[in-house]
């Protein structure tokens, strides 16, 4: 295992070493996570990245969730990733009072605008008056005075998207925030949204679902995003933790996992059949020749992928950092990729259409 400093570092990009608190010796943090180029931008970001989605602020405690972040960074994740929708703002809320004391230019925040923030039907979508009245709300509970990254979560079809882009970019002009990227957009969305810059901003960074057992992206999405500067940062690249091999077929879920959760458990819906379950444990030889663990393996085949800036993960202990941290310094060679793909042939998914 490699620190900041040392001869046999793993990482592209210099770690950043926070200010020590109260011991008299400089803190070394460990350096195990490499970074890679956001699309265009002059961004760089941890190849593995934390998310809040389902967790932070209100799925998992704020002691262990403080526990997850202060991990991350020690082992160099510097992508920080929420929305507003996030509890509403609780995602937001804990994330403003976790990062207050750390400087802001160690870490990268993105955060999204989209779905709604309460019932009244007003506060949504990407107008232009959703999107400064939303930024402002996400700046107050962010605690900062700008985010690196504002995502429009999903395509609003109920708004024209000259007028979203023009908002978008004048609070990139204003300095409220740096670059915007876009979530789950269709190719024909994000040609439209290149064909307005200029004048407009143009979109670095796309975050859509991607995983060994979800490849949507891959046919159209990617090589458009890989020709115009847009990168791509990937939720559920662990299948809502499916991929880590814990959930077995004719088993009942484990009582402390997500699939079993009130809370959490709705969002893993299309990965409960036997026959997913079934080609996920077909994984598990491949993963134990290789001496990693199948999340390691599952994110590692995420980030073979060139176009992919960063994998989002989650995490209720610091532990789970740990083991998704140390896939980053994992390649895999052709004779897996081709044995995954093998393993899993009947039940991937390429066309969202066809689920």
């Amino acid at each position: 295992m490699s620190v900041c400093g040392s001869s046999g570092g793993q990482s592209t990009a210099k770690c950043r070493q926070q200010s020590p608190r109260r011991e008299p010796v400089p803190i070394r943090y460990e350096c195990r996570v490499r970074y890679r180029k956001l699309g265009s931008s002059d961004l760089q970001v941890s190849e593995i990245s934390l998310g809040s989605w389902l967790t932070y602020g209100v799925g998992v405690e704020n002691d262990a969730a403080r526990a997850c972040l202060d991990r991350a960074f020690e082992l160099g994740m510097n992508l920080i990733d929420t929305s507003n929708v996030y509890g509403r703002g609780a995602a937001e809320l804990f994330l403003g009072d976790a990062l207050k004391d750390r400087p802001r230019d160690s870490y990268v925040l993105a955060t999204k605008l989209f779905f709604p923030m309460d019932d009244t039907g007003e506060n949504q979508g990407l107008s232009r008056e959703q999107v400064f009245k939303q930024l402002e709300g996400s700046l107050e509970r962010l605690r900062t005075d700008y985010v690196d990254l504002y995502q429009c979560h999903r395509y609003d079809p109920h708004t024209p998207l000259e007028e979203t882009m023009e908002a978008l970019t004048e609070v990139v002009r204003q300095g409220k925030v740096r670059y915007i990227g876009f979530s789950e957009w269709t190719p024909a969305e994000i040609q439209a949204a290149l064909n307005l810059s200029p004048p407009s901003e143009k979109f670095v960074s796309s975050q859509p679902q991607y995983s060994i057992l979800w490849r949507v992206i891959e046919p159209e999405v990617i090589p458009l995003c890989a020709e115009n500067g847009i990168s791509q940062i990937v939720w559920s690249p662990l299948a809502q933790g499916v991929l880590t091999g814990k959930y077995k077929p004719g088993e009942p879920p484990p009582s402390d996992s997500r699939m079993s959760s009130e809370v959490m458990g709705w969002a893993m819906d299309r990965y409960r059949s036997d026959a997913v379950l079934e080609a996920v444990q077909r994984l598990l030889p491949i993963a134990d020749g290789l001496g990693v663990s199948m999340a390691q393996l599952a994110l590692a085949w995420v980030l073979r992928e060139p176009n992919v800036a960063s994998a989002i993960i989650g995490a209720s202990r610091p532990q789970q950092v740990d083991d998704n941290a140390a896939a980053s310094e994992i390649e895999l060679d052709q004779a897996t990729l081709d044995a995954i793909d093998e393993a899993v042939a009947d039940v991937s998914v390429t066309d969202s259409a066809t689920v």
